[in-house]
């Protein structure tokens, strides 16, 4: 039982990955990889996170806690870089885990990833809706609130009803996304570089237009005093960092596309870098025009971006550029995740930890199809019952866990198969990747205690699932079976 637990997967070629299902088309350059990176990342972040991580913890200083997260997230870039040079396939942080701590950990980190891409594309449908409504109500169009707010909320740790019906919206965009996710990558791919270059445009605008009317006396105190545990002050700025931290999940997206990239030898690394680079650039500029527009303890609404520009009336003519890009930049983001999130189904299926429906091929769009609309249907789900904070969170906990994976994996690689061809290695990785992992786990120590209850009840179920089918029906447990 414990060699199996323990057993590491060796073989990654495009052989291996082929004998055991139709394989995907290649069809994305260094652009294109690195447009879905920036797909995936400016999206409610930038859009929501910000004002709210400013509001409720860390005050104007919320550029302290995206430098702090992005640092976090630029050691696990230049481990997701280096990995994705020796495991060019789909299956991202799972493959990596798999190769370099075994398949029990891999099941694991595999079924955090639901987390990262499922969940999380939840929270983004979560936070359209507020942009859309904002949108429909400049226009004089009302929609009743019990169709755009989630039945559920979070409050004082607790969840508790709100009478509302469902958050319509959020389910629509959503499967709409998910029916182009049905027919093809090339198609997707194509959508989500008109996006991203449309929400980079609106979002430059804002903040060269809103810089003019910024009032450094909103930035002042910097650094709130402490009002307990997460609020202001040093620790408020630390909950902000773990809760920034969503703004950054899904450059690491990228590598999910491994397979239908041309070169991702050389692909890979370009893009998810650059876009990690471009993104931190955006999200610091907007967190500090959005922070001198309006006090920050007025930011805590669905719509920040817009709360900030209607303070101002010479800004006025911004609001439709703001609604309009956020909902492109939000569409964009979830695009991607559901883009992502079923090709990791796929290969978890081909390593016969998953049934085997879930490694289906469509004939003729050479799409994961069925995985598509299982994760459309149930990231529609979430996000009609669900609030966006508590997704956004259980999503950061997710990500932190793989990220943790993946940089103590670059380390042990080093030492384990230190033969292996590395188009692109970690410089200083024995400092690198301790300063990953570590960075990875004081954000971690940030969430609050109902977040960690929920991450444990989560990983029972997966455990429930890895032990009464994948551990039975694992490839690699055939294979050293005696």
């Amino acid at each position: 039982m414990l060699k199996q637990l323990f057993a590491r997967k060796t073989d990654f070629s495009d052989a291996d990955d082929a004998a055991h299902g139709p394989t995907l088309r290649r069809t994305l350059g260094p652009w294109g990889i690195t447009a879905l990176g920036i797909g995936a990342v400016i999206g409610t972040g930038i859009f929501v996170v910000t004002g709210q991580a400013a509001a409720e913890h860390a005050g104007p200083a919320v550029l302290i806690s995206f430098v702090l997260a992005a640092i976090c997230s630029g050691f696990t870039a230049l481990c997701y870089a280096e990995f994705a040079t020796l495991i060019p396939i789909s299956g991202s942080s799972y493959s990596y885990a798999y190769a370099t701590l075994g398949e029990l950990v891999a099941w694991f980190i595999g079924w955090n990833m639901v987390l990262e891409y499922g969940i999380s594309a939840s929270a983004v449908a979560a936070s359209w809706t507020g942009y859309f409504v904002s949108l429909l109500d400049n226009i004089g169009i009302h929609l009743p609130q019990a169709l755009t707010e989630a039945p559920l909320a979070f409050t004082d740790g607790h969840l508790v009803t709100t009478g509302h019906l469902m958050n319509l919206p959020a389910v629509a965009i959503v499967l709409a996304l998910t029916a182009l996710c049905y027919v093809g990558i090339r198609e997707s791919s194509g959508l989500n570089v008109l996006m991203v270059a449309l929400k980079v445009g609106l979002i430059i605008i804002v903040v060269v237009a809103g810089y003019r009317y910024v009032d450094p006396a909103n930035w002042h105190p910097f650094i709130p005093e402490n009002q307990g545990p997460g609020k202001y002050g040093w620790s408020g700025i630390m909950r902000g960092a773990a809760m920034v931290f969503f703004a950054y999940i899904g450059f690491e997206a990228t590598s999910t596309a491994a397979q239908e990239c041309k070169n991702p030898q050389r692909d890979l690394p370009f893009g998810t870098l650059v876009s990690l680079v471009i993104c931190t650039v955006l999200y610091l500029a907007m967190a500090a025009v959005l922070t001198g527009l309006i006090s920050y303890t007025e930011l805590g609404t669905a719509e920040p971006v817009v709360t900030a520009v209607k303070n101002h009336p010479e800004l006025a003519w911004l609001r439709w550029i703001v609604e309009v890009g956020a909902l492109i930049g939000l569409s964009s983001v979830i695009l991607v995740m559901i883009i992502a999130q079923p090709r990791i189904f796929m290969i978890m299926a081909r390593d016969g930890l998953l049934p085997p429906v879930f490694n289906r091929i469509h004939p003729k769009h050479r799409t994961p199809h069925i995985n598509t609309v299982i994760t459309g249907i149930g990231i529609a789900i979430l996000a009609a019952v669900f609030p966006l904070d508590l997704l956004a969170d259980l999503t950061s906990m997710g990500t932190l866990i793989a990220f943790v994976a993946v940089c103590a994996g670059v380390l042990i690689l080093r030492y384990t198969a230190p033969h292996l061809h590395r188009g692109f290695r970690v410089p200083w990785a024995w400092f690198i990747c301790p300063a990953g992992v570590l960075s990875c786990l004081a954000l971690l120590g940030a969430m609050s205690w109902f977040n960690w209850l929920l991450m444990i009840i989560w990983t029972v179920l997966g455990l429930v699932i890895y032990f009464g089918y994948g551990i039975r029906h694992s490839r690699l447990h055939q294979a050293i079976k005696p």
